[in-house]
C-alpha cells in the first residue's frame, strides 16, 4: 500500500506545481496547512515516517459571465488520484438548489475520469465553462419533463473526530450550521470531540466544509456510511434532529480542561441509536471492553 500512496503522493505534487503555475498570485491557492507540501516532500525523501496529513487548500475562481467568484475547496485522500477527489464549489451568489445543482453537475463531471487521471484543473475548468447557468436566474427548472424518470440522491451519514471541542464560538457554529442545513445528528463536546451528522450527501459535505474552514487542524472524519434513495431519506435518520450531547466527564477541571468523557455513556447512546458498531471506528476499543 505504501507504494501506492508514495505515487499517488507524487502525482499530488505535480497537479499542484500545475495548480500554482496557473494561479501564481499570493493567495490565490490557500493551503489549509502551510506546510503540507514540504511535509509531503519530506515523506517521499524518506525524512519523515509519519504519513503526511492531506492537502487541502481553497481556489477562489473568478467567472467573468456574470461576474461572480466561486471558491472551490478541494480535499485530496492520500491515494487521490486512485480514489476519488473531494471537491465542493460554493458563492454567495448561489441559493442553496442552485449550490447543490452545481455541485452536482461537478461531481457528476468528475465521476468520468478514470482512476489515476488528475482532475483538479479540469474541475476549475469546468467551472469556468458551466457555472454561469447556475448563476443566471433563481427560478431553474429542475427537471426537463414532467414525466421525468425520479432522482436518485445519495444519504450520507459522517462520523467526525476531533482531539476536543471546548470552545463556546465553535460549539455554537457547529450547532448553527447543523440546525440551518437540512442534517440531523449530535455534536459531542469535551475531550474527545464526537459530531456525527447525516442528510443528503450534499448537505453533510457542506456542514463538513463548513466546520472545518479556515483553520480547524486537528479534525477528521473517521467513518462515512451511504446509500442511495429515491425517497427524502426520512427513514435512514438515525437521529430526528441536530444537538449537542453533554456527557459526564472525568479529570481535572483546571484551566487546561484537561478532561475526558465518560466512553462508557457515550456508547450506551450509540447503542440506543443502532450504532454500536462505530465505537470501535472511533477509538480502537472493542465495545464489550468500554464497560469496564
Amino acid at each position: 500500500m505504501s507504494a501506492s500512496v508514495k505515487e499517488s503522493l507524487q502525482l499530488q505534487l505535480l497537479e499542484m506545481e500545475m495548480l500554482f503555475s496557473m494561479f501564481p498570485n499570493q493567495g490565490e491557492v490557500k493551503l489549509e496547512d502551510v506546510n503540507a507540501l514540504t511535509n509531503i516532500k519530506r515523506y517521499l525523501e524518506g525524512t519523515r515516517e509519519a504519513l503526511p496529513p492531506k492537502i487541502e487548500f481553497v481556489i477562489t475562481l473568478q467567472i467573468e459571465e456574470p461576474k461572480v467568484k466561486i471558491d472551490l475547496q478541494v480535499t485530496m485522500p492520500h491515494s487521490y488520484p486512485y480514489v476519488a477527489l473531494q471537491l465542493f464549489g460554493r458563492s454567495s451568489e448561489l441559493d442553496r438548489h442552485q449550490q447543490l445543482l452545481l455541485n452536482k453537475g461537478l461531481t457528476s463531471y468528475i465521476g468520468t475520469f478514470d482512476p489515476g487521471e488528475l482532475c483538479v484543473c479540469a474541475a476549475i475548468q469546468w467551472l469556468q465553462d458551466n457555472s454561469a447557468s447556475y448563476f443566471l436566474s433563481r427560478k431553474l427548472v429542475y427537471e426537463p419533463s414532467t414525466q421525468a424518470k425520479p432522482v436518485k440522491n445519495t444519504f450520507l451519514r459522517m462520523w467526525i473526530y476531533s482531539h476536543h471541542i471546548y470552545q463556546q464560538d465553535l460549539r455554537k457554529k457547529i450547532l448553527d450550521v447543523g440546525k440551518r442545513l437540512d442534517v440531523t445528528g449530535f455534536c459531542m463536546t469535551g475531550k474527545p470531540g464526537i459530531i456525527c451528522v447525516e442528510g443528503f450527501k450534499e448537505h453533510c459535505e457542506e456542514f463538513w466544509h463548513t466546520i472545518r474552514y479556515p483553520n480547524w487542524k486537528h479534525i477528521s472524519c473517521k467513518h462515512a456510511e451511504s446509500v442511495e434513495t429515491e425517497g427524502n431519506g426520512e427513514d435512514l435518520r438515525l437521529f430526528h434532529s441536530f444537538e449537542e450531547l453533554l456527557l459526564e466527564a472525568h479529570g481535572d477541571y483546571g484551566l487546561r480542561n484537561d478532561y475526558h468523557m465518560n466512553l462508557g455513556q457515550f456508547l450506551e447512546f450509540l447503542k440506543k441509536h443502532k450504532s454500536e458498531h462505530v465505537f470501535q471506528i472511533l477509538f480502537g476499543i472493542e465495545s464489550k471492553s468500554a464497560d469496564s
